[in-house]
């Protein structure tokens, strides 16, 4: 079902750097977007999608929410485990909502607090291709599994995930969960506050412990999925 249009294509060559609109940009399967930031095999946050609308509605400047996809579609009713392609080849797997942080008062004060859960939606890329303004949109249903909007939950997701007898370092944990690296203060009393059963699951890179570390090779994997024709 048709639910939209891609209308712009944004990369950022670093996380600091300035929003660089595109006219076409390769989507790279369990990678991201060539040439981006936050292109990585083991982040669920590889393409941030936004609504265009939520620029009309408070008068942002252009790149502000810092998009990789702005589109006519409201993320905020869009759910985690749907597929969505885009043009005739880029098919995504919608996460999570993306938390509006701080940063963003940086264009105006109190711009996180007014976006509430306007930021947008998040995503991974499964299958490849090239994304141009003008591709339409199509919604292929719940087709993979959800991933929650809280951080805890997800943290304690990858967690379970973690293979028998291995561990995982703070910084990994927050890669694969989706949280900035400033959340590893906060995993010691989380995993305490867990119980038992988390001890010493994740530790600091720095732990002379000697099991196996994960890095999160095969959390992301599911069948083959098809294109719509």
């Amino acid at each position: 079902m048709d639910i939209g249009t891609l209308h712009a294509v944004t990369l950022r060559a670093t996380r600091r750097a300035p929003p660089r609109q595109v006219a076409c940009a390769d989507a790279v399967a369990q990678r991201g977007l060539f040439g981006d930031a936050h292109a990585d095999r083991f982040s669920p946050r590889q393409v941030l999608i936004a609504d265009g609308g939520v620029y009309a509605d408070l008068a942002l400047p252009p790149h502000a929410l810092r998009e990789n996809l702005l589109v006519d579609i409201d993320t905020a009713a869009l759910a985690s485990g749907t597929v969505l392609q885009i043009g005739d080849e880029v098919l995504l797997r919608l996460m999570f909502q993306c938390e509006a942080c701080g940063n963003l008062d940086a264009f105006r004060p109190g711009l996180a607090r007014l976006l509430g859960n306007r930021r947008g939606m998040l995503a991974r890329v499964v299958s490849g291709g090239t994304l141009r303004a003008g591709d339409r949109i199509r919604d292929l249903g719940p087709l993979l599994p959800p991933w929650p909007d809280d951080w805890h939950a997800r943290v304690t997701m990858v967690l379970d995930a973690l293979p028998e007898g291995m561990v995982i370092e703070y910084r990994d944990l927050a890669l694969l969960a989706g949280v900035q690296s400033t959340y590893c203060r906060a995993f010691p009393r989380m995993l305490r506050n867990l119980g038992p059963a988390y001890a010493g699951l994740a530790l600091a890179a720095g732990d002379p412990g000697t099991a196996p570390r994960w890095k999160g090779e095969g959390l992301f994997e599911h069948a083959p999925l098809l294109r719509v024709v």
